[in-house]
């Protein structure tokens, strides 16, 4: 057994404590003891060594012997190892233990030797019988040093598979941020790295910059807008004001592109002709995501569009989707002109080509991304841009509190509201 029992100048417990519970251990056999500069329970030893309350060969050394060498008093470490008198130097509690009894060597360097011939001696005279060695105690491994090593791990609050800024360098789904810019794979390059985590090829990479670029604003008038710009002059701040635009985005404003994208994927995978999607929706009672718009038509066509069809056509393997989505377009109108393959719509279809032509995903991947609502993540980053915008725009004119005009409101209040409701001591009854 070994304990430490520290060198304040008002311990817990003292030499005399312990040495004397291994006095009374018959498994103990010797005993060592390392004192130090300072304080006088050395000399309590010495005296029971004296008085035969200590018997058992105790080697001891006081350490401390090197402060003559100073001129002037000088505390080793901690509060209790100072030597306020000659009586607390190491060298006179040597030579008082050394008196008693007690096998003190010449210096530092020869306590183990002393230790070593004391123990020599009890062996040689049968009082210590060597048996096997008890097993050390296993110290737990230094969890730093461990987990630098990849032995160990703590238990994780979340996952991430898409960065790492732990190192030397920021890693984009396993890229360092250096190649990101020395290879210039632009904002299409960080987005796949980051949504898919795969480099995509060049030409979907520029075609999600594309619809990134087309999709920026549409004007003030639409509801995104229109709360960005209302909550901007409501004096909030820029992400107040662009959540409130965010959160107008759902299945009747940009989020038609989920909608639409899985309507006619669902439509080609089952096997359906153009004609029987239409009615297939009509049965259900249910809108054709993708198709209708309020202002563009065949005669005043949507010029975002005709861009994305153009470069989709040029630069796709393949674009299933899209193809069936245009033959859709051409029953529709025939109806109404302005039953047209909207923008939502025509990135939807596209998108979906992409991800199932591109050879980066397998078609459950593809139909996993677009269900997670990939295609909507889109809209929502493009159409950040233009909030912000209008965001901007409408503090650099330093716009007021903004209230709708009286005259753009039908007020319909119901007649003799009150008379119908009061009680009767309101209608001057009693």
């Amino acid at each position: 057994e070994g304990i430490a029992i520290g060198g304040d100048r008002y311990p817990g417990t003292t030499f005399v404590d312990h040495i004397m519970r291994y006095e009374a251990n018959p498994n103990v056999k010797m005993i060592v003891l390392l004192g130090e500069v300072g304080g006088v329970e050395e000399y309590v030893i010495a005296e029971r060594i004296k008085s035969g309350a200590i018997s058992k060969p105790l080697v001891a050394w006081c350490i401390g012997t090197c402060a003559k060498s100073f001129d002037y008093s000088i505390s080793f470490g901690h509060a209790g190892s100072s030597a306020n008198s000659m009586l607390e130097t190491s060298e006179a509690k040597n030579a008082a233990l050394r008196a008693a009894g007690a096998v003190v060597p010449d210096s530092f360097n020869d306590l183990p030797e002393a230790i070593k011939v004391t123990y020599a001696k009890l062996l040689a005279a049968g009082t210590v019988v060597e048996g096997p060695e008890p097993e050390p105690p296993k110290m737990p491994m230094d969890y730093k040093w461990a987990s630098e090593l990849g032995l160990v791990r703590k238990p994780a609050a979340f996952v991430s598979t898409i960065c790492d800024d732990r190192g030397e360098e920021l890693l984009y789904a396993g890229m360092p941020i250096s190649r990101v810019f020395a290879e210039d794979i632009g904002i299409g390059g960080v987005l796949s790295l980051l949504w898919f985590k795969r480099r995509l090829p060049d030409y979907a990479c520029k075609f999600v910059e594309m619809v990134l670029m087309l999709t920026a604003d549409h004007g003030p008038a639409v509801a995104g807008a229109h709360n960005t710009i209302i909550t901007a002059r409501a004096g909030k701040d820029m992400v107040s004001s662009l959540v409130s635009g965010l959160l107008t985005i759902g299945p009747r404003f940009g989020g038609a592109v989920d909608g639409a994208a899985e309507t006619f994927s669902w439509a080609i995978d089952t096997g359906l002709s153009p004609q029987g999607l239409i009615d297939a929706k009509r049965k259900q009672g249910e809108l054709l995501m993708g198709i209708g718009h309020r202002i563009k038509s065949l005669e005043n066509p949507d010029q975002r569009v005709v861009i994305l069809k153009q470069y989709v056509m040029e630069h796709f393997p393949e674009c299933p989707v899209l193809k069936f989505a245009m033959e859709v377009e051409k029953v529709t109108t025939r109806k109404k002109s302005n039953l047209i393959l909207n923008v939502d719509g025509t990135i939807g279809c596209a998108f979906v080509d992409l991800l199932r032509g591109s050879g980066a995903f397998t078609r459950e991947e593809a139909d996993e991304y677009v269900k997670a609502g990939v295609l909507n993540g889109l809209f929502v980053l493009g159409r950040s841009i233009g909030f912000i915008g209008h965001y901007l725009d409408q503090k650099r004119l330093k716009q007021s509190l903004y209230r709708h005009p009286w005259d753009d409101i039908c007020y319909m209040l119901p007649q003799n509201t009150v008379e119908s409701v009061c009680e009767p001591e309101y209608k001057g009854g009693k």
